[in-house]
């Protein structure tokens, strides 16, 4: 029998869960949706004929098994905490929060409830950045020495977004700072990082930045690098290097289709995707049915932790760019 689960928020993350799970997803079935804007709600649950929930607390009081808070990032905590003292499962969408001290209640809460918790972090099931974490974890090119992740999207989100994002850091690397964890399997022990405002000035107004480096220092000693951009102008470039002592492995940008025109003058490739959903769907898929998996188990693939220490490396990113220092991570504790 089908678990039942609801999806609490449905713009534009929402609604793609709430559309794969519906039709994708074995085991599992979109029971609700909620939003607080009713409209878009409503909008959507006929687009996918799904029920709308009244509210909140209907929704946690039904007999769904789980909920999926796809919300803005300031609900996040309130939402888990909700859920988790109601008994459901929890699927949250990153970040959990952009304050050290709201993650570690909402992690609190989960633990006292005793329910499981997956954080979405999607490209850790994409099945090339899978390959490469796997060669890594054989052994398949020795001790790990460097790692190179190219992250870089195809154009900057609004500027009302970003105010509210918590920043370049927080809201787009921190994906990269979980594959560097995941590809690694090391902590992160010390952050270098280097910001400018390349892209738009209305980003540096708003108190961002658009264009970074940062250099990660692992326990094991492996070296991270990460280029970020918020606008490749040839599309969305996500890629993934491991070196090691044996061998290197990567990741490439996978191709709109595989025609190749060769003629006199050169070779022309198809493009590289233009958006993450372009991208990123097998992941999300991949992502969902480890959900199911997880609820079936008990155990998530993706923890509170892997949800904790991407924003310590990311709060430590913004204390590096503001002194122009190297941050130890340690020294990002709660107040």
């Amino acid at each position: 029998m089908s678990k039942k689960i609801a999806v609490l928020g449905v713009g534009r993350i929402g609604k793609m869960h709430a559309e794969i799970i519906s039709k994708q997803i074995q085991g599992l079935e979109v029971a609700a949706i909620f939003d607080a804007y009713s409209p878009n709600a409503e909008k959507v649950g006929a687009e996918l004929n799904i029920p709308v929930a009244p509210n909140l607390e209907a929704v946690l009081a039904s007999d769904i098994d789980a909920v999926a808070i796809c919300t803005s990032t300031d609900t996040h905590v309130d939402l888990t905490i909700a859920a988790a003292e109601a008994g459901k499962a929890i699927f949250l969408e990153k970040p959990v929060s952009l304050n050290l001290n709201e993650v570690d209640r909402a992690l609190a809460a989960v633990e006292s409830a005793g329910v499981p918790l997956q954080i979405g972090f999607n490209r850790r099931f994409d099945p090339s950045h899978n390959a490469v974490r796997d060669a890594v974890a054989d052994g398949q090119i020795g001790e790990t020495q460097l790692v190179r992740i190219t992250s870089r999207d195809p154009a900057p989100p609004p500027i009302d977004y970003i105010k509210v994002s918590g920043g370049l850091f927080l809201d787009m690397t921190i994906h990269d700072f979980d594959m560097a964890r995941f590809v690694t399997g090391s902590e992160v022990v010390e952050v270098y990082a280097k910001a400018a405002v390349r892209v738009d000035p209305a980003i540096g107004e708003a108190g961002d930045v658009d264009t970074a480096v940062i250099v990660l220092t692992h326990a094991d000693g492996t070296i991270t690098t990460i280029d970020n951009s918020r606008q490749a102008a040839y599309g969305y470039d996500q890629r993934v290097e491991v070196f090691g002592s044996e061998g290197m492995v990567k990741s490439e940008n996978p191709r709109r289709n595989t025609t190749e025109v060769h003629r006199v003058d050169g070779t022309a490739l198809s493009l590289i995707p233009h958006f993450f959903l372009d991208r990123y769907v097998p992941s999300f898929v991949a992502e969902w049915d480890s959900f199911v998996a997880g609820l079936d188990s008990g155990e998530m693939p993706v923890t509170g932790v892997d949800g904790r220490q991407p924003l310590i490396i990311g709060l430590a990113a913004w204390e590096s760019v503001k002194t122009g220092r190297p941050v130890l991570t340690s020294s990002i504790t709660t107040v």
